[in-house]
């Protein structure tokens, strides 16, 4: 069985770096992923997105266009993806920046104020991890314990200072939907 998962927001968001993350931590769970990262010309501020297909065969492709999750951090996010996600599927959505739920019922959505949780660590940064670390716990794709280990190999060179803050961030993600 394959999951498809998106994960959406802004330029500067952190959201390919979610992305990059899951998929380097099933990867190294044992199995078959694809990630592929999209955003628009204007990188910062603009549109930026992934897709995240995990299985236990290999996956033909790597494009999601009807996911089974989905991550949102800003609202265009939620609106794009509200019309794609599965029937049945999952939507986290970053309440801080999101005033709105999709309009539809067939769908569990959950809302996490991340940058909030961010600013209670002093540093909003942490709002993606925290995103990340909400959906690791609430869908069981891996661990938090493995996406924490996943870190520092994510995390090299001059990110390398943010490993402290992104394991926070993860693990009160995680707590946050407990």
């Amino acid at each position: 069985m394959i999951i498809k998962t998106a994960i959406a927001g802004s330029g500067g968001q952190g959201v390919l770096m979610m992305g990059y993350l899951l998929a380097l931590t099933v990867m190294r769970d044992g199995k078959h992923v694809t990630y592929l990262p999209s955003y628009g010309a204007e990188v910062r501020g603009g549109t930026a997105n992934c897709t995240v297909c995990v299985s236990d065969d290999e996956i033909a492709s790597p494009v999601a266009s009807s996911p089974d999750y989905a991550v949102v951090l800003n609202k265009p996010s939620m609106i794009k993806y509200q019309g794609v996600l599965k029937s049945g599927g999952l939507m986290i959505i970053n309440s801080s920046l999101v005033d709105s739920v999709p309009d539809r019922d067939d769908i569990e959505v959950v809302l996490v104020p991340a940058n909030k949780i961010a600013l209670e660590l002093k540093n909003e940064r942490a709002t993606n991890m925290i995103m990340l670390g909400a959906f690791v716990a609430k869908t069981k794709i891996t661990t938090v314990e493995s996406m924490i280990n996943g870190l520092a190999e994510a995390l090299k060179g001059k990110k390398a200072g943010f490993l402290d803050l992104n394991r926070k961030g993860i693990e009160n993600g995680a707590q946050y939907v407990s």
